[in-house]
């Protein structure tokens, strides 16, 4: 018997570059791409839902091989919609809320690929997480961005909350902020729909335009106003427009039915043996102060055991000459102590040592990131068989977890635990791992307590 035709495409589809796998953190019901061969992009294009992640890791990348990838994505992405049937489609590159990332760089890679556009618009408001715009100048609960912590970022540092002057900045002065243009809150408002797609339809020649945003129903407004200008009636223009976003904009840019699973539902896929639930894992490689803070109210709880990961000796053992041998034993004698803590009831969290350590070099920095990294994700892909969840906090710490410590090239997104925390599960066909709810915890997500509730939930 001839096997049946694989289903048709959605008539229309959006699709994320992400730069780390905490941005699917608005939405549900989807898949979420850890590689992009021809036949696992053209199954995935063909899911029935209208969003698509391509989970690219580049954050963890220096710029160089961050457009490499971004331009091997693009070139197997254009053939793969055209063999899916799929015309009508957008891209966003989703980054982080608090400005940090290769921008403008991606962006700019993509038009160049799957271009041209006729304009890129950059939407960083995150509103779940207090990210908003306001008269071109990006906040965080109201403070310019610019004055917190993540402008001091080491890799993505920057000196400005104005978005046109952040785009010349940090493109080496290569766009001009004259050239910006924005899209203001009063143009944003319901009764200003119309004169708002009138706009759109009126870029050309792919400039880029600040929208601001801070509140749900603005970016309501411009999600209406873009489907009605990238989805026209017959006889008007198709306009063709690219992103730069964080999350928040993808819920109005697509109409995706209510999450199925509540938080309690979602808490429910706690996998069980006979005997009961399976115990937890927490991961925390983060090192923002947001993450130290979190980190501290967990371990505060009597049912969580630390077991931290010495950054200083894992650098020291990168410099030695013998580190393909002594880091497997540095890994051992920490896996030996997180089945010490599984086997005493507790959970055990396991976490990098706090504070960020001065290296020489960008070379030495992303050496001993990915080594820690990798250790965390073969000890969380250890311990997987036994687990019942797992919280991964920190996008390159999950990215780490699910390509290489679980094996997955695709994962499918059940909804949010807590406003911005994604529930993402292994496939039913998971050799040592079926099913496992896996939580995704942005590094600078939440309140000081947020990681404490979330363990908390998984608990109950």
């Amino acid at each position: 018997m001839a096997a049946p035709p694989p289903p048709p495409a959605p008539p229309f589809k959006l699709v994320v570059f992400d730069d780390d796998p905490t941005g699917s953190q608005t939405v549900h019901g989807c898949l979420l791409l850890l590689r992009w061969d021809p036949d696992t992009l053209l199954s995935a294009l063909r899911d029935p839902s209208p969003l698509l992640f391509l989970l690219t890791d580049t954050r963890a990348l220096e710029p160089e091989p961050a457009a490499d990838r971004v331009r091997q994505i693009c070139r197997a992405l254009r053939p793969a919609l055209a063999a899916a049937g799929i015309d009508r489609w957008l891209v966003v590159s989703r980054g982080d809320s608090t400005l940090r990332g290769h921008t403008p760089l991606e962006a700019e890679l993509i038009a160049a690929e799957l271009g041209p556009f006729d304009a890129t618009l950059l939407v960083p408001a995150f509103l779940e997480g207090g990210r908003t715009t306001v008269g071109g100048c990006h906040l965080l609960h109201g403070e310019p961005v610019h004055r917190t912590p993540f402008a001091r970022d080491r890799r993505f540092g920057y000196g400005t909350s104005v978005l046109r002057d952040w785009l010349a900045e940090k493109s080496g002065g290569r766009l001009l902020a004259a050239a910006v243009q924005q899209i203001g809150l009063d143009e944003l408002e319901p009764a200003g729909r119309e004169v708002l797609i009138q706009r759109l339809r009126g870029l050309s020649g792919n400039p880029w335009v600040v929208v601001d945003a801070e509140r749900p129903q603005q970016l309501q407004v411009l999600g209406e106003a873009v489907r009605a200008v990238v989805q026209p009636p017959a006889g008007q223009r198709l306009l063709r427009l690219l992103f730069q976003s964080a999350a928040s904009l993808l819920n109005a840019l697509v109409d995706l039915p209510p999450q199925p699973l509540n938080p309690a539902a979602l808490a429910d896929l706690r996998r069980r043996a006979a005997s009961g639930p399976l115990p937890g894992l927490v991961l925390v490689g983060s090192h923002v102060p947001l993450a130290d803070a979190q980190l501290e109210r967990l371990l505060a709880a009597p049912g969580c055991v630390g077991v931290e990961i010495p950054v200083a000796r894992v650098a020291r053992v990168l410099e030695g000459p013998l580190p393909d041998h002594l880091l497997p034993s540095l890994e051992a004698a920490w896996l030996a102590q997180l089945r010490a803590v599984l086997a005493s009831g507790r959970t055990p969290v396991l976490f990098t040592s706090r504070g960020e350590l001065v290296c020489r070099h960008a070379e030495e920095r992303r050496r001993l990131g990915l080594a820690l990294a990798v250790a965390m994700a073969r000890l969380g892909g250890a311990l997987a068989p036994q687990l019942g969840y797992l919280i991964s906090k920190g996008g390159i710490t999950s990215q780490t977890l699910l390509a290489e410590g679980l094996g997955l090239s695709q994962v499918r997104l059940e909804g949010q635990l807590l406003p911005g925390l994604s529930m993402l599960r292994t496939g039913a066909e998971h050799e040592t791992a079926p099913l496992l709810p896996v939580l995704t915890f942005p590094g600078n997500l939440g309140q000081a307590d947020t990681l404490l509730q979330a363990w908390e939930q998984m608990e109950q």
